[in-house]
């Protein structure tokens, strides 16, 4: 629960955030390995992935898109990624 001091506010950590940061690695990284490579449907079908991503994008107004509205954001993350890719790669 909230506990107040003098008109401040504490929130109290639950959950996930209360967890010690190893627990929380621990836990975090088994969502990656839940389902067999073979099974994942969009590490075969980079087709199926790509549309996805499309669908997924268009259910954003243009409005609420940040790449769109921060054009240099949009251009930090792409670098990223390409980095990323080629340390992978």
């Amino acid at each position: 629960m909230d506990n107040s001091s003098e008109g401040q506010v504490v929130k109290q950590r639950r959950g996930f955030a209360a967890m010690d940061p190893e627990r929380r690695k621990e836990i975090a990284s088994k969502g990656g390995r839940s389902v067999k490579a073979e099974n994942r449907s969009f590490s075969k079908d980079r087709e199926l992935a790509a549309t996805a991503g499309k669908k997924g994008g268009m259910s954003v107004g243009p409005e609420d898109r940040a790449f769109s509205r921060d054009r240099e954001l949009a251009r930090a993350a792409g670098r990223i990624g390409a980095r990323r890719s080629k340390d992978q790669g």
